[in-house]
């Protein structure tokens, strides 16, 4: 383009979301081949058996059963007060941490995110996640001017590498008085891995150090999104207790999330939850949040957030829902089993799966097995350093044999093929040149025959 009418910080941006367009691809292939022959891994969203998206039932029946005021009318910028509680509830349940809490409706986990990168982060500095990692944040830094840094999240063990997450901190708080520091877990999108209590410690024991002096500021940006299918509820929060009376230089937000655990996820609701041992700081994160929020996208879905306040408020409803979302959580863990039991069968490499909606393996080239998975109707996205596979959208039936259908190639590429020495291999090319020189000659003196043979027949017999 030789002239463009967008500003200077705009020009150039093209969205490639590599998602969205595998599955594109796979809706194509739907169309051409039918559903029943298609293996669709593509999107983190619930399908059924019968590969239609799933809605929790009590959440559809309770959206549905609302008056029109509570549909159609705006909705507080902060978002309404009950859906406020119901979510400091949610995502806590037994395990609330001590300090002080307030949180802001977003839209969506995304509009959780967005928030805090722009306020928690400077323009032009380096937020830190893992080297697996959500396309989105990405995409949200470059937004937002900032640049997205990783650690390696696995160490040779396929263990958490603590010692990869303390080197990029020294490195980045060398350079930088402050960092965000985004962390998926537990069922973290796009492997299902969970830290430990033990990673947090460790995790936290690194930030404790840089906060010291007072000098150096650290945002902790939790994303939770996965929870409801990482567990039973307090045993996979139990963690959160460990975010008690941090020093006030380490601020915590939890980025919740109606689109998986609620099944809601074109309603776009979602909200963050400030923790700190200050009052004063969390005071300041709701009205900077808030700001934010206006000059982004004023308000959210009132509909989502009154049945989130309805269904948590209503004791009857509340255990009706969590029956029913722990029945899809037990369908997707059996999911995922299916194939990491095949994959160890197989000898197939996958990274720790834990729980959650997606699992990955490791390749260096994710496309080429993407497309060699297309062969058999089975379509993955290809990530930068694998290829994820969404369990929650492939059924049981269909989830067996994929594991064995999956080619790594980096794992082929790995294999070690022995070579002679390099003066063997010069030998063996000059025996080679000699024996077509060879075939070469020969090939003439057999024509010339040809050609003499044909001559005398011609004259004796012609």
């Amino acid at each position: 383009m030789s002239f463009s009418m967008v500003a200077s910080h705009s020009t150039g941006k093209v969205l490639k979301d590599v998602i969205f367009g595998a599955s594109a691809a796979c809706n194509e292939a739907i169309q051409k081949y039918g559903a029943n022959k298609v293996t669709n891994g593509t999107i983190g969203a619930i399908m059924d058996d019968e590969g239609k998206l799933i809605c929790i039932p009590t959440v559809e029946k309770v959206l549905r059963s609302l008056p029109t005021n509570e549909l159609a009318a705006y909705a507080p910028i902060i978002g309404l007060p009950a859906y406020l509680e119901a979510v400091k509830n949610l995502t806590f349940a037994d395990n609330k941490p001590d300090g002080y809490l307030e949180a802001v409706a977003t839209a969506g986990g995304t509009g959780a995110i967005h928030n805090t990168i722009w306020n928690y982060s400077e323009i032009g500095d380096s937020v830190l996640t893992s080297d697996w990692y959500w396309g989105t944040y990405n995409v949200l830094c470059q937004e937002a001017g900032r640049k997205l840094e990783t650690y390696e999240l696995f160490d040779e063990n396929m263990n958490y590498n603590i010692e990869s997450f303390t080197d990029k901190v020294n490195t980045l708080l060398a350079d930088q008085d402050s960092l965000l520091i985004i962390i998926n877990t537990p069922a973290h999108n796009p492997t299902g891995y969970s830290l430990s209590e033990e990673d947090w410690d460790k995790v936290l024991d690194v930030c404790k150090e840089h906060a010291k002096g007072g000098n150096k500021k650290i945002t902790l940006l939790v994303d939770i999104a996965y929870i409801d299918y990482a567990g039973e509820k307090n045993e996979c929060r139990k963690f959160m207790r460990k975010f008690s009376n941090l020093p006030e230089n380490i601020f915590t937000i939890f980025a919740f999330s109606m689109s998986k655990g609620y099944t809601l996820y074109g309603q776009r609701t979602g909200a963050m939850v400030g923790l700190s041992s200050s009052k004063e700081l969390t005071t300041e994160f709701l009205n900077v949040c808030k700001y934010t929020s206006r000059a982004t996208w004023s308000n959210i879905n009132r509909g989502a957030m009154a049945t989130l306040a309805a269904i948590d408020q209503d004791k009857t409803l509340l255990a009706q829902f969590e029956a029913e979302r722990d029945a899809i959580y037990q369908t997707i863990k059996q999911r995922g089993a299916i194939f990491m039991e095949e994959a160890k069968a197989c000898g197939l490499k996958a990274l720790p799966y834990k729980a959650g909606f997606f699992l990955s393996i490791p390749s260096s080239d994710p496309a080429a097995v993407c497309d060699k998975l297309h062969d058999d109707l089975i379509f993955a996205v290809p990530l930068k350093r694998g290829v994820r596979i969404a369990v929650c959208s492939i059924s049981a039936r269909k989830m067996h044999g994929i594991a064995q259908k999956t080619l790594n190639l980096s794992e082929i590429r790995k294999i070690v093929i022995p070579a002679p020495p390099l003066e063997l291999q010069t030998q063996f090319a000059n025996f080679v040149k000699q024996v077509d020189q060879s075939k070469s000659i020969l090939q003439q003196e057999l024509t010339q025959t040809q050609t003499l043979f044909n001559s005398l027949m011609q004259e004796y017999f012609g």
